[in-house]
C-alpha cells in the first residue's frame, strides 16, 4: 500500500507544478482563478492522502473547510472576473 501511497503523491506534487505554473504564467485571469481553484484541490486531495497513509481522521474537518471555502473564494473570485471584463 505504500507503494500506492507514493505514486499518488507524485502524481499530485506533478499537478500541483503544472498547475503552478498556470497560476503563474496564465494568459488570462480566469484562467489563474481555475489554477487556484486546481491548487486548493489538490491541496485537500494531498491531505487526504495523509489522513489515509496515518488512520489519522483528526484533519476531516479541516477539508470539508477548505474544499468549501476554496469553492466559495473562486466562484467569487470568477464573478467579480467576469463583471469587471464586462464593463470595459
Amino acid at each position: 500500500m505504500t507503494v500506492v501511497f507514493t505514486i499518488t503523491l507524485g502524481m499530485l506534487c506533478a499537478a500541483g507544478a503544472l498547475t503552478l505554473a498556470r497560476l503563474l504564467l496564465g494568459p488570462s485571469t480566469l484562467d489563474r482563478i481555475a489554477a487556484a481553484d486546481v491548487f486548493v484541490i489538490l491541496i485537500v486531495a494531498g491531505t487526504a492522502v495523509y489522513v489515509a497513509v496515518y488512520r489519522d481522521g483528526s484533519n476531516i474537518p479541516l477539508l470539508a473547510a477548505v474544499a468549501l471555502l476554496g469553492f466559495v473564494g473562486s466562484a467569487t473570485a470568477a464573478r467579480l472576473a467576469e463583471r469587471r471584463e464586462r464593463h470595459r
